[in-house]
């Protein structure tokens, strides 16, 4: 495994069911973003095909399995350059439908995250929620953990991925073009309480009234802002990241005087109210 690794957030704007020209802009931009030599390329939420569905019903046409037809064209190409891409999609499965996103190497299929927080928003207002538990992916390019969007808001969740030995969080997202607190605090957050880069993909455009917000960005594991994109246009922004950064918990300032541990010194017999219901 490399100790750097060259990330990319594909900022783009992908139209409300027009599945298949959303699937050539992806090969496109997966293209586009190799050839500055991204080996981890990563996607906004419904990448495949828009957000602002006004029901089941609609949104249901445009569902796919994974593996599916869109995954299969992303593994072909990630095979013929080498690289590993995570996109989000509408995942259909039996008579369930999800928001998901697939995460895709040389080798085929890697794996699969399903948002676990579907807010009352867009087409999650109409999706089952995520099933899966939040999986570390040991790959070439580090150790990958996948969050959707509202998830990062819920801390656990990144916990758990820093828990199980996530070097980087991929995070497929459609921010809303609202204050922007979750792309200017929460991302940074995150990264440097749990000590992980996180690569956050967002879409930009209007979709049925509903604008989005841009500012995909890459953060290190010591919260700095290594790549950050605008509020309005598609672009791609990459950064390197060094794995072996978040893989060292314990921090030195002063030998002996001052130092921190975000593992050894947490103490989960006092977090037990975090996994009780609500009274």
């Amino acid at each position: 495994m490399p100790p750097i690794v060259k990330t990319a957030a594909v900022q783009m704007n992908p139209e409300l069911m027009q599945k298949e020209k959303n699937l050539e802009k992806i090969l496109a931009k997966t293209r586009e973003a190799a050839s500055t030599g991204a080996q981890l390329i990563v996607f906004p939420e419904c990448a495949l095909t828009g957000y602002a569905f006004a029901g089941r019903e609609e949104a249901l046409p445009y569902a796919e399995t994974i593996p599916g037809h869109a995954t299969e064209e992303i593994a072909a190409l990630c095979k013929e350059l080498g690289v590993h891409v995570i996109f989000g999609l509408i995942e259909k499965d039996g008579d369930k439908l999800y928001n998901a996103a697939a995460f895709i190497g040389p080798d085929g299929l890697v794996g699969k995250h399903r948002k676990v927080h579907p807010p009352r928003a867009g087409l999650d207002k109409f999706m089952d929620k995520g099933d899966i538990p939040f999986t570390v992916h040991r790959t070439p390019v580090g150790n990958i953990g996948i969050l959707i969007c509202h998830d990062i808001t819920f801390p656990e969740s990144a916990r758990v991925l820093m828990l199980k030995g996530a070097d980087i969080i991929a995070l497929p997202t459609n921010w809303p073009r609202m204050p922007d607190v979750v792309s200017k605090h929460f991302i940074v957050t995150r990264a440097v309480e749990n000590f992980v880069h996180i690569v956050a993909a967002d879409r930009v455009g209007v979709e049925r009234k509903v604008g989005f917000l841009g500012q995909s960005k890459i953060v290190n594991a010591a919260g700095m802002v290594k790549a950050e994109a605008s509020i309005e246009n598609e672009e791609i922004v990459a950064a390197e990241l060094d794995l072996a950064f978040p893989r060292h918990k314990h921090i030195v300032f002063i030998p002996g005087v001052w130092e921190m541990d975000w593992l050894k010194e947490r103490r989960p017999e006092m977090y037990v109210e975090i996994t009780n219901p609500l009274v």
